[in-house]
């Protein structure tokens, strides 16, 4: 984003996830290589044959929101709140003190308010009509993340939800800069947030064959690029940016974190589940994020990848990041956070942004859980099971979905300079 009229960089973090529920709590646990996916207890898994998942734990979303609002919206709201209040905090953001319209929100999501949904479903069946909350239809909106945070603090810019499955998060991140790099907005939140922890939901993912059944061992179910991996598990939860155009920040002597340098974003035109066979959308994202940046291949020190554990994703990313790298591949660290995390979803570019500003931080490379035998078709260094000291001036952050929604970043280091 180097040629447009703005620079944008990230002043604050904040996350909330099965490892966490904060952003320095997951990044601990990431780095120390411990796993949240645990059995399903939220509700009786039945024989459905997938019985694991990534729940967030012990979180109150009366600590975030008065009690009204919590019984309105649904859980992927109440992390998105508390995610942004962690992220302005941490960015000494006063909103008291900024122009309210040239602050803006972007929290996307993939699935919204599923919960209710079914909640609402039941009692209609039971109950009738008139037992039905008034507020189910807007308390399932996808918009109510961001619409949420911009009531709860006055924001009066541009506020928007993406929606692109799972690269919504990273999507969030891009179009919010974007906005900025054209002088729509000072400051904009941006991330994204998602709870479907429901029996149809992860059944619904069950029977795409994409989630793992290693039921009796949760902890190694998700197994990036190890050649038994057998699908993804199901995660939780939300992460959130302060993005601000570097004037802004530096007019207000902001924190400066990481920039966000470059966006791609493309469609594979290919499938509704499946990615492409070689990776070409995917590629073409990542090169559109080092072109915009103004980098090459040459400068990428880490790509923390989309990394879903399934099949046919961990090949046809790898063979994408080949395509890019070309025989720089084999020599650049390259990720996933999933194996720890699960997958978050539409919050997994998010949070993937989130673990990438940690690891310009404090030069660690977060390592790919559970990869034990390389499956020949993925034979990269992901950085398997222990976390690596490195310096990492510049990631690229990858993250796919449905429908063959391709998104790309490349965060960088904030050097200090103009």
């Amino acid at each position: 984003m180097h040629h447009l009229k703005h620079r944008i960089v990230i002043t604050g973090i904040g996350a909330v996830t099965p490892l966490g529920l904060d952003a320095p709590s997951t990044w601990q646990a990431l780095i120390a290589g411990k796993s949240g996916v645990s059995a399903i207890t939220a509700f009786d898994p039945g024989d459905l044959p997938t019985k694991i998942a990534a729940f967030v734990k012990g979180f109150d979303p009366h600590q975030h929101m008065d009690r009204r609002d919590v019984r309105r919206v649904s859980p992927f709201v109440h992390y998105a709140v508390a995610a942004a209040q962690e992220a302005m905090a941490h960015a000494r953001l006063d909103l008291s003190h900024e122009d309210p319209l040239r602050v803006g929100v972007e929290i996307g999501s993939a699935l919204g308010g599923t919960n209710i949904v079914e909640e609402q479903r039941a009692i209609l069946e039971t109950k009738g009509v008139r037992a039905i909350a008034p507020t189910t239809v807007p308390g399932i909106l996808i918009n109510m993340a961001s619409c949420t945070i911009a009531i709860q603090h006055g924001i009066k810019g541009p506020v928007s939800s993406p929606v692109a499955a799972c690269a919504t998060g990273s999507v969030a991140l891009g179009d919010a800069a974007r906005k900025m790099c054209h002088g729509e907005a000072d400051v904009i939140i941006a991330g994204g947030a998602d709870s479907v922890m429901t029996e149809l939901a992860i059944a619904g993912f069950s029977r795409l064959g994409a989630l793992s059944t290693k039921n009796d061992t949760p902890e190694q179910a998700c197994a990036p690029f190890d050649i038994h991996r057998d699908g993804t598990v199901v995660g939780e939860g939300a992460a959130a940016l302060v993005l601000e155009t570097l004037e802004h920040a530096q007019a207000r002597r902001a924190p400066i974190l990481a920039e966000l340098v470059g966006y791609g974003l493309t469609c594979d035109a290919f499938h509704m589940i499946m990615p492409d066979t070689n990776g070409d959308g995917a590629a073409r994202a990542m090169n559109q994020a080092l072109r915009s940046a103004g980098r090459t291949r040459e400068d990428v020190d880490w790509i923390c990848a989309h990394g879903t554990a399934t099949p046919l994703n961990d090949i046809s990313e790898t063979r994408a990041i080949k395509t890019v790298l070309g025989d720089r591949a084999a020599a650049v660290p390259v990720s996933s956070i999933k194996g720890a995390l699960a997958h978050m979803l539409g919050a997994a570019g998010a949070i993937s942004a989130v673990a990438a500003v940690q690891a310009i931080q404090n030069g660690v490379i977060p390592p790919t859980l559970n990869h034990h035998i390389p499956d020949p078709e993925c034979d990269l260094d992901y950085v398997p099971g222990v976390a690596r000291h490195a310096t990492v001036k510049h990631v690229l952050i990858n993250a796919f979905g449905f429908g063959g929604q391709n998104a790309c970043l490349m965060i960088a280091a904030w050097k200090g300079d103009v």
